[in-house]
């Protein structure tokens, strides 16, 4: 088993269809699949052996997917890092996974170059540095054998949570990304005309696994910005070349802020939405300008993406769906008992998505399973009578005020169902009389000013009195991750000052 199997059989079926559109340039499978092969043979060449790590830090492109399967298709593991990590957050990565091999683009060559004796990388392959991207391509050929792995390989590595402490480097194997990319593609009912939009990072579980892989699985296009710009979707969108939308919630409301939404959107037949939970109130008004549905799905880094999926036939507004086949979920107090049907508790996960373990971790690794192999997400949920999952929030943003808990995601849907907030985040604050003072981050919508005032008064028609924020906060953006997802500790680093 290898995944990079998926992309040899997308370029035997379907040799002459576009694989990556990036700008103005339009890629073949057949020429991907070359391109990935010379980059194999060109990487063999360098020395490098089955299960090697090979680290890929750079913007999204052509480059970076052909350089992934490349890697995949002469046996290594692809390491993948954030092309906006800075030095000390790069270094800790390095340091920790210590790749072999290490492709890169040359703005990042200085910063790279000071830590390549460090990390232990044996050879930089760049631009045009000493060992250029061309020179790799151009010695390989255009014929490579992928070469087979076992199923529990690990094929992938992906980096999760923060940037300090023991980090957190998912195995992700060849079983749990072809599980996943199946179960995306079958959900979604993609196909070879599908051509899905993708301007999240690569290195990240959305972009790389749900949206890349599931892409290629399926024979699609890829329609690939290297990040998200506006205008440039939009151009994209209104051409009817784009048939599927992947964004996360803080991008939706955006949208949802333009005149003319539903032309912009052009032959867009599907949307989906990660990385965050979406507010139900979004997905209402979504339908109601656009006449289609935000699908959600629930997923995370160690599950590869896919646990489940809200579906076509059955959507319901809130959910985030039912279990995609062959994986299991189960809601557990924090003893690891099952809690009876409806009860909120742990959301554990089982199946043959779920990460191997993280990398030279295995404390956390332990930590991460209760007995039979079930992982503990980390998030609160519940399961309904038909066995629908619903996110309650994360564990770890719960607040406790006063002694009672307080869940922020319940406070953020009833705030976003004021037409005058564009988006919000509810993070609990340091307080001596209260432990936690509930405290909600507001961006307005353009055009609109937000009152503290009438916005309490109007969280006291919906909320129980504990769970009204005590302290408002307008800010003209939210600090966000490179995927677009609010960052609740920054706002919790920047705010927080003395207790009071």
């Amino acid at each position: 088993m290898n995944i990079a199997k998926h992309l040899d059989r997308a370029a035997f079926f379907f040799p002459h269809r576009p694989a990556v559109s990036y700008g103005q340039f339009e890629i073949t499978y057949r020429d991907l699949d070359r391109m990935a092969n010379r980059i194999a043979g060109g990487l063999t060449g360098l020395g490098m052996m089955p299960g090697d790590l090979v680290g890929l830090c750079a913007p999204n492109s052509v480059e970076w997917i052909a350089f992934y399967f490349g890697v995949l298709k002469a046996g290594g593991i692809a390491v993948t890092f954030s092309s906006s990590l800075q030095n000390e957050e790069l270094q800790l990565l390095l340091d920790h996974s210590r790749p072999r091999f290490f492709v890169t683009v040359d703005a990042k060559l200085d910063q790279i170059g000071n830590l390549q004796d460090r990390a232990g990388i044996e050879k930089i392959i760049s631009e045009t540095g000493e060992t250029s991207l061309r020179s790799i391509i151009e010695s390989g050929k255009d014929s490579f054998r992928t070469v087979e792995r076992k199923r529990d390989d690990t094929a992938a590595i992906l980096y999760t949570g923060g940037t300090t402490g023991t980090p957190k480097g998912v195995m992700l194997t060849h079983e749990n990304i072809t599980v996943s990319s199946h179960n995306v593609a079958f959900s979604e009912h993609s196909s070879e005309i599908d051509r899905s939009l993708c301007f999240l990072p690569l290195n990240h579980v959305f972009g790389q696994i749900h949206i890349m892989n599931a892409t290629i699985f399926s024979c699609g296009c890829l329609e690939l910005f290297p990040g998200y710009d506006l205008e440039q979707v939009l151009a994209k969108t209104a051409s009817g070349k784009v048939t599927k939308l992947y964004a996360v919630p803080t991008i939706y409301t955006r949208l949802l802020t333009l005149e003319g939404l539903k032309e912009k959107l052009g032959n867009v037949r599907y949307c989906f939405s990660a990385a965050a939970s979406m507010a139900a109130e979004i997905v209402r008004q979504w339908k109601d300008r656009t006449d289609l549905t935000i699908f959600e799905g629930y997923g995370m880094t160690e599950s590869a993406s896919a646990v489940t999926y809200n579906h076509y036939y059955r959507h319901v507004i809130g959910s985030v769906g039912t279990t995609v086949p062959g994986i299991e979920v189960q809601i557990r107090d924090q003893e690891g008992n099952q809690v009876p049907e409806g009860q909120e508790g742990e959301i554990c996960i089982r199946g043959r998505n779920i990460m191997k373990g993280y990398l030279n971790n295995p404390t956390d690794t332990k930590n991460a399973f209760w007995e039979e192999g079930w992982f503990r997400s980390g998030d609160i949920g519940l399961l309904d009578e038909n066995d629908y999952l619903f996110i309650v929030d994360r564990l770890k943003d719960m607040i406790i005020t006063g002694g009672e808990n307080v869940y922020p995601r319940e406070v953020e849907e009833i705030i976003y169902s004021r037409s005058d907030v564009q988006e919000c985040a509810v993070v609990g604050l340091p307080d001596r009389e209260w432990g936690e003072r509930v405290t909600a981050f507001i961006v307005p919508r353009p055009g609109n000013e937000v009152s503290s005032e009438d916005l309490k008064t109007y969280l006291k028609q919906h909320l129980s009195a504990f769970k009204i924020p005590k302290r408002y906060v307008v800010l003209e953006e939210m600090p966000k991750s490179p995927a677009g997802k609010i960052l609740k500790r920054e706002l919790r680093k920047q705010f927080s000052g003395e207790d009071r």
